[in-house]
């Protein structure tokens, strides 16, 4: 599914607005706050659906070559960690809805869209 339709069907916000996510492909997520885990586990193009909102993110996200990071319940990153992001072209989202509402609403997107 496409990262710009995700970001429209569940009401995404962009914060990184000079990244550009159009033609972003994403086939899954990966749920975790933990960045080990998230390291150990997440597999490239997924997004990322997260509270953490500190610098590290970025580097996770990069170095695993993830389609992008959701921010739940609202959470607004600093303005050094979306400068970051869109240096290294990662883009990040914020959404209202709570990390487990946020997971299962991706969650039914995307497996709708891998039934097909």
């Amino acid at each position: 599914m496409q990262l710009r339709e995700i970001m429209e069907r569940l009401g995404l916000e962009l914060v990184t607005k000079d990244v550009d996510i159009q033609g972003r492909e994403v086939v899954w997520a990966y749920t975790s706050d933990l960045l080990s885990d998230v390291m150990a586990n997440a597999q490239t193009g997924d997004l990322w659906c997260t509270i953490q909102r500190h610098l590290n993110i970025v580097a996770v996200a990069k170095l695993k070559e993830l389609g992008g990071i959701v921010l739940a319940n609202g959470i607004i990153p600093s303005e050094d960690v979306v400068a970051k992001a869109a240096q290294e072209d990662v883009p990040i989202f914020v959404s209202r809805f709570s990390l487990f509402e946020l997971s299962g609403r991706l969650y039914e997107l995307l497996r709708g869209e891998s039934d097909s």
